[in-house]
């Protein structure tokens, strides 16, 4: 195995590669990746990779199909090509919602996902922030999965500063995560219940616990349509939160999310960069982009070098 990572980008957020592969102080493995004419898309690895030890970075965000088949095609030709180890490394992994049956006759995709991954070569998976910690369990494989939190984290503590903060999770699944936040910033906690008619659709919003005079910060993993964020915020200003913020992992932003979260009540949507957004002039008042790339590029140097990782996870 050569002595540094081969870093090869996906089109979906070359952005994020390139400063991954500085932070892990190696330069972008070349790689050819086109689509024909039909939609089939087509790789040529440019470099010799035989031997090497290989990271092929690639969030499976919007358009998500196209990001996926991509990804495994990448793979296959680097196993092809006698890469000795291959990571797909996911800062955003698309599908994960989909993690268990809540209706009869539906698919588990996380799970179909997970087993295309390993089917098309990946040795091992570092993604961020999964939906739900049982996906980790679909691979055959070892998985690692990092946190935003601790760069979202720290911009709210120079931001905020001084501020009483109330954390708000926006359903009761996210309470974990909501708990973390609260903790180390030594703030409040809050929950919303939140009901809904159908995906997307929500009913009726309540929240639970004080935030009358507070800062509010609502603490999600995902932020998709932002629905549920901008019914959120209302229900928070309704029950007396002097301000409102959201911090989210990955930005999808997915519909008319772009319209709806600025015209809501929400002061700043703080977000990683694991899902690449044009820099957008109507988006620099209300989106702030933090970049995770030095905590994926420390990540992908500990497990080139067979270091512990676990250090970089944080403790719930």
């Amino acid at each position: 195995m050569s002595a540094r990572p081969a870093i090869i980008a996906g089109r979906a957020n070359p952005k994020l590669a390139a400063s991954v592969a500085a932070a892990a102080g190696v330069e972008l493995t070349a790689c050819d990746i086109r689509q024909f004419s039909d939609g089939e898309i087509g790789v040529e690895i440019s470099d010799n990779v035989r031997g090497a030890d290989v990271f092929v970075i690639q969030s499976t965000s919007y358009p998500g199909n196209d990001h996926l088949m991509e990804l495994l095609i990448v793979m296959d030709a680097l196993r092809r090509a006698s890469a000795t180890r291959i990571t797909a490394v996911l800062p955003y992994f698309g599908y994960a919602r989909q993690d268990r049956k809540t209706r009869p006759r539906v698919s588990i995709t996380a799970k179909l996902v997970s087993d295309l991954i390993v089917c098309a070569g990946a040795h091992r998976v570092l993604t961020m922030d999964l939906h739900a910690g049982q996906v980790m369990g679909f691979f055959n494989i070892p998985v690692d999965n990092l946190y935003a939190r601790p760069v979202l984290l720290n911009y709210v503590k120079k931001t905020l500063h001084g501020e009483r903060i109330c954390i708000v999770s926006p359903d009761a699944g996210g309470v974990p995560r909501a708990r973390a936040y609260a903790k180390r910033l030594d703030a409040g906690l809050a929950i919303i219940d939140k009901r809904r008619n159908a995906p997307n659709e929500i009913e009726a919003m309540n929240v639970v616990g004080d935030v009358r005079g507070y800062t509010a910060i609502i603490v999600d993993d995902i932020v998709d349509t932002g629905g549920t964020l901008v019914y959120a915020a209302e229900a928070l200003r309704e029950a007396g939160a002097e301000r409102v913020f959201a911090c989210c992992s990955h930005a999808v932003l997915s519909g008319d999310a772009k319209k709806k979260i600025p015209a809501g009540k929400i002061e700043k949507l703080i977000v990683s960069d694991s899902i690449y957004h044009a820099d957008e002039p109507e988006l620099r008042d209300w989106l702030v982009t933090l970049s995770v790339a030095p905590l994926i590029g420390e990540a992908i140097r500990r497990i080139h070098q067979n270091d512990s990782v676990s250090v970089l996870f944080g403790d719930d």
